[in-house]
């Protein structure tokens, strides 16, 4: 009988302490709590990790040598567990190949659906492609010069793996000698070709070779005939020696790092020329000879569908000119920033064109005529005279000038060096490819089309667009074509309306993966989910709300119930209060964080969480804890005006940033508020104020006074290795060690505050090398990492752990939490000050040695902010923060906004991306954008104040924050929320009973002693 409940008894992973928890089975359950007090190690490290470890022990040795295999979390039992799928917040890929099209498969489908109904067209002249018969084929060939050699070829093998073994002798048998494999020829009678059967291999049957001549014509046909039959209608033309200045139609190049062997390709020798005729695709009216259609002509990641030029990647490197003539003020001679006029090869071709023009070397070159700046940029048609003075006397050269622009990027080409093609590269900016349009496909396969649009304009399309376009596209089609595409059409509908669901419909599909944050990867992984349709599995999400606009957010939770409905069970880490409201039941982690966490406060539905008078959670639920709305908002000092933006979706917006406020850029997902915050103020005050290589987003200009810096604070690792770690970044662990230094044992000893790192040799375990773990190599099972022997995971040696400050060692301290940190070093103003700020920012509870490598996103973002915090400044400093909320629960949120008032208080700038209401109801300024996401933003819809925005009809972040502002206007949830009153009002009438009870009994108990 299968259990209702999941389990878990004696949990002990983390912080966790001995925890016993039923989770009920297909249901919705919300794992909540305070930040730190053990959330993802219920949910993540024993729940998930123990149904993963369960499923990879039931496979083979064998197949468990290539999986890997889990460690067992630190747990007694759990039992009633179902298969688990983990759906986190972990970037999609960092592959700039895969887009959004790729990681949700869609493009598959796409590719396909291009392949089975496309219709061919001509990428020369766009006439649709018929067929080529054989005699069309020997006219073509009859075309070369008389005497051309040639060979004619049956590509029997196209890119497949095998080692053809028992293929050669059927050719043998059938009378052929000669083949080529892999562009390289072999005689069957001598030998036959050793493949290895892992690898990929082409195989052409040579059916004759001959010269090309009017007497040949009945030779040629016969083995024109003879190759279209082997190959089922594909022929090759290999021309070794090819005459200049021929087209014979589509010339096959090779793609650089794609090029495994195209299919009408060699790379064994540049000179030769290699054709594709079929008796499929051709235009007679360009002369063009088109490859057939197959899937692989529309993956740009395969050298049959990749444009060549940038070998599918979309964008090429091209020397920008901005960066080339940085200040236009300067002199001619000074102005070009890779050219130094002092080596006699750039000032002989700047004298040269500078006498040419008649323009004397010292002009400012913002002085010159617009066509005298191209020439020296780019080049001229004319000819120069270059001078150059020998020993035999002066030499001169007429010829055209080549250009500085021109000039670097042929070295960058050309060039053996690699000190030279660096040089280079700093002049070089990334720019959607010229031959493709940053489409990543090469002509022909731009060419076919489905409905009248290419796979190319497909792929720009949204994803809500993409919906629309595929909406009764069966009536656009013709009978047999229906009949292929009904089943491909479905699915493609069926996926593009499922990230739709989830609030995706922004999103293009020809997006970079790697451009996606975590919360825009972990919803594309859950709509592909929810395609999937399994039933029976355990899903365990972490805040799946992370970067959502509360507009959103009813879809996303919609699309949960959706999977619970079909019978799973979720599991959800979340801080998002309408999400709790929503689950079925709600498991509260605390009672606080840290050491003071790892219990279950309450484990029921929501309005026993509120109930609860332990729970932290339940206050905020019930209202009798809230983040205050600030009394005032404060004057804004001044303004920072951005003109012009249009990078990505942002339509030539023209934007004013207060100064010394506290401002919140809000908007639906994808109405472009990162691309203002990152791209155009972030990028752009860089370039301006430190003169960097830096490429901001593409806008007119920013105007601002009363900076002296900005700052952006991400979400960022603080370190990329496990010896990095809170204490280090922020400088608190260089005191730390300073005071230990300054022990007495510590002086008798010369022991310098360097003897205290586990860095660097001297004071640190070289056994583990100041790690504390081991790793030992268990073969199939997975790494163990164990204590070190030598030092029991302490870190250091024995020796330097004589040494001690209130009998604690220096790894005893790496391994206080922060507050108990700041209770052991009282009486140290300059080590307190720098643990208190870390308080401030909600992370008392985090460990003083805590590897950074195990931080999450919001954490490392406070770390920053706290590291912020304690530098000594004058104030007029712009702090940008993307989304600092993320994974902070209501109490700790509140921390962080009153850091962020304390920043604007002290006289900087603050700017925050945020979509969480309580954040933005206290700021002084709003700028929303939108109004939808995608093509439908980039624009302003609102400015001012939140009581301002809130009143505005046309924005979405101001309707929902009608229900946190005193404003006379309904909001979205007005319905909802009064119905929840009377659900709070009597949570709150039992707190009061319960906790008047427990003063009672502490009454009671006091009078009794």
């Amino acid at each position: 009988m299968t259990k209702e409940y999941i389990e878990v008894r004696g949990a002990e992973e983390h912080n966790l302490k001995d925890l016993d928890v039923r989770i009920p089975r297909e249901e919705f359950t919300v794992v909540t709590g305070l930040s730190g007090s053990g959330k993802s190690s219920l949910a993540f490290e024993t729940v998930y990790a123990e149904g993963q470890r369960r499923y990879i022990e039931s496979l083979s040795a064998y197949a468990r040598n290539f999986l890997g295999q889990m460690d067992k979390p630190q747990v007694e039992t759990v039992e009633g567990l179902s298969p688990a799928i983990s759906i986190d917040q972990k970037s999609a890929a960092n592959n700039p190949r895969s887009t959004v099209g790729t990681v949700t498969e869609l493009h598959d489908y796409l590719r396909l659906l291009y392949a089975r109904v496309g219709t061919p067209h001509c990428p020369e002249c766009g006439r649709e492609v018929g067929e080529q018969s054989a005699s069309n084929m020997v006219d073509r060939i009859l075309e070369l010069p008389e005497g051309t050699r040639a060979k004619l070829c049956a590509p029997v093998v196209r890119d497949q793996k095998g080692a053809f073994a028992d293929l050669f002798d059927e050719l043998v048998a059938e009378g052929y000698s000669r083949v080529e494999v892999d562009g390289e020829e072999y005689d069957l009678a001598v030998e036959k070709p050793d493949l290895d059967e892992n690898y990929n291999h082409t195989v052409d049957v040579v059916v004759d070779r001959v010269k090309v001549s009017p007497e040949a014509r009945s030779r040629i046909t016969d083995s024109v005939e003879t190759a279209l039959e082997e190959a089922e209608g594909v022929i090759k033309l290999v021309l070794p020696d090819p005459p200049a200045d021929i087209d014979l139609g589509s010339e096959t190049r090779s793609t650089g790092d794609l090029a495994g062997d195209e299919d009408d390709a060699a790379d064994t020798d540049d000179d030769r020329l290699v054709v594709t005729f079929s008796e499929e695709l051709a235009c007679t009216h360009c002369g063009i000879d088109l490859p057939e259609i197959e899937t692989r002509s529309f993956s740009f990641n395969s050298p049959h569908g990749a444009c060549p030029e940038c070998e599918g990647i979309g964008e090429t490197k091209e020397v920008d000119p901005d960066l080339v003539v940085k200040d236009h003020s300067k002199p001619l001679k000074d102005v070009f920033e890779p050219w130094s006029y002092s080596r006699s090869y750039y000032r002989t071709r700047l004298d040269a064109v500078a006498e040419h023009f008649e323009v004397p070397l010292d002009t400012p070159f913002e002085a010159l005529d617009a066509d005298v700046q191209n020439a020296f940029l780019y080049g001229t048609n004319e000819d120069v005279v270059f001078k150059r003075q020998t020993k035999n006397g002066t030499r001169r050269k007429e010829k055209p000038f080549e250009g500085v622009i021109p000039n670097l990027s042929r070295r960058y080409v050309e060039t053996d060096s690699e000190g030279t093609r660096d040089h280079i590269e700093k002049y070089m900016a990334t720019t959607t490819c010229p031959a493709c349009e940053g489409s990543r496909l090469k002509p022909e396969s731009r060419a076919v089309l489905v409905a009248d649009a290419s796979l190319a304009e497909v792929n720009r399309l949204s994803i809500g667009d993409a919906l629309a376009h595929f909406e009764g596209m069966e009536d656009e089609m013709t009978e047999r074509q229906r009949t292929i595409a009904e089943e491909i059409l479905k699915e493609i509908r069926a996926r593009l309306g499922f990230m739709d669901e989830v609030g995706l419909e922004y999103l293009t599909l020809d997006r970079e993966a790697s451009t996606l944050s975590g919360g825009e990867s972990q919803r594309i992984r859950l709509a592909t989910q929810v395609g999937s349709g399994l039933v029976g599995v355990l899903y365990v999400l972490d805040e799946p709300s992370i970067g959502l606009h509360q507009r959103d957010n009813d879809k996303l939770l919609d699309t949960l119930e959706g999977l619970r409905d079909l019978g799973n069970t979720l599991v959800v880490v979340e801080h998002d209060e309408e999400t709790m409201w929503r689950a079925d039941n709600v498991i509260d982690m605390g009672p606080g964080p840290g050491k003071r966490g790892g219990e279950v406060v309450v484990n029921g539905d929501v309005e026993d969480v509120m109930s609860e008078p332990r729970s932290v959670t339940g206050d905020y639920l019930a209202g009798r804890q809230q983040i205050p709305v600030p009394d005032e908002r404060r004057d804004p000092d001044g303004h920072i005006h951005v003109s012009g933006a249009r990078q990505h979706n942002l339509k030539d917006l023209d934007v004013d940033v207060p100064l010394g406020n506290f401002t919140a850029i809000t908007g639906v997902s994808g109405s472009g508020k990162s691309t203002l915050l990152h791209e155009i103020l972030y990028k752009g005050l860089v370039r301006r104020m430190n003169d960097t290589d830096v490429n901001p987003g593409d806008h007119d200009d920013i105007q601002y006074e009363g900076i002296e810096t900005v700052r952006l604070i991400d979400q960022s690792p603080i370190g990329r290795t496990p010896r990095s770690n809170p204490a280090t970044y922020t400088g608190v662990f260089d005191h730390i060690r300073e005071l230990f230094a300054e022990t007495n044992l510590a002086k008798q000893r010369g022991y310098a505050k360097g003897r205290f790192s586990f860095n660097v040799k001297g004071g640190r375990c070289e056994g583990c090398g100041g790690q504390g773990t081991v790793k030992i190599d268990m073969n199939f099972l997975s790494d163990v990492y164990v204590p070190c022997e030598d030092c029991d995971g302490a870190r250091y040696n024995d020796e330097t752990l004589d040494v001690t400050y209130k009998d604690a060692t220096i790894a005893d301290v790496l391994d206080m939490s922060v507050e108990e940190a700041y209770e052991f070093f009282e009486g140290h103003t300059g080590i307190r000050r720098r643990l208190e700020l870390l308080m401030d920012v909600g992370l008392d509870y985090m460990r003083l040695g805590q590897p950074s490598t195990t931080l999450s996103g919001g954490e490392a973002q406070r770390v920053k902010l706290a590291e912020e915090l304690g530098k000594k400044d004058r104030g007029e400093a712009l702090y940008l923060l993307d989304e600092p909320t993320t994974g902070l629960h209501s109490a700790d949120e509140r921390k962080l906004i009153e850091v962020l008032h304390r920043l604007t208080d002290a006289g900087n700038t603050v700017v925050v991306v945020e979509h969480e209401l309580d954040l933005v109801k206290n700021a002084d300024t709003i700028i929303d954008l939108g109004p939808e996401g995608g093509e439908g933003g980039g624009e302003i819809v609102a400015q001012g104040t939140p009581e301002h925005v809130a009143r505005q009809d046309a924005s979405h972040t101001g309707r929902y924050l009608r229900d946190h502002l005193d404003v006379d206007l309904p909001g979205p949830r007005a319905e909802r929320e009064r119905e929840r009153a009377e659900l709070r009002e009597r949570a709150n009438e039992r707190v009061s009973e319960l906790r008047s009870e427990a003063d009672a009994d502490t009454e009671a108990a006091a009078g009794d002693d």
